[in-house]
């Protein structure tokens, strides 16, 4: 059976939606990186992406699934975070695992932009 970079790119929003840390941690690979336009952020190592999880599963819980498309190395998906819609951009490497995501609002959910960098 091939890798579904969509398939795994929904199973990341259901684990991210339904608060499991665990699963969210089994999905990256050892040498994986955040990238978080909201906050300048630039996450890696296990331990501090179990850190960073732990509070963005707190403060930016994830809700509607908004777009999924490909993307080189993986997949795009943009879903609703309080009253953004985010973009995430997960990259895989041969094995299945997020090599990287790189996060960013798009707009408000309602409609306009980010305001004051929440997502």
């Amino acid at each position: 059976m091939s890798f579904g970079p969509m398939a795994a790119a929904v199973d990341w929003l259901d684990a991210y939606r339904s608060g499991d840390i665990e699963t969210l941690l089994e999905m990256y690979a050892e040498d994986a990186a955040v990238y978080c336009d909201c906050h300048e952020l630039i996450i890696t190592g296990r331990e501090n992406l179990r850190g960073y999880w732990a509070i963005h599963l707190q403060k930016h819980p994830a809700a509607e699934l908004d777009n999924l498309q490909l993307s080189h190395g993986g997949a795009i998906i943009s879903y609703v975070s309080r009253e953004n819609v985010v973009q995430a951009v997960l990259d895989f490497n041969d094995a299945g695992k997020i090599r990287t995501l790189s996060c960013r609002p798009t707009r408000q959910a309602s409609s306009g932009s980010c305001q004051g960098g929440v997502c």
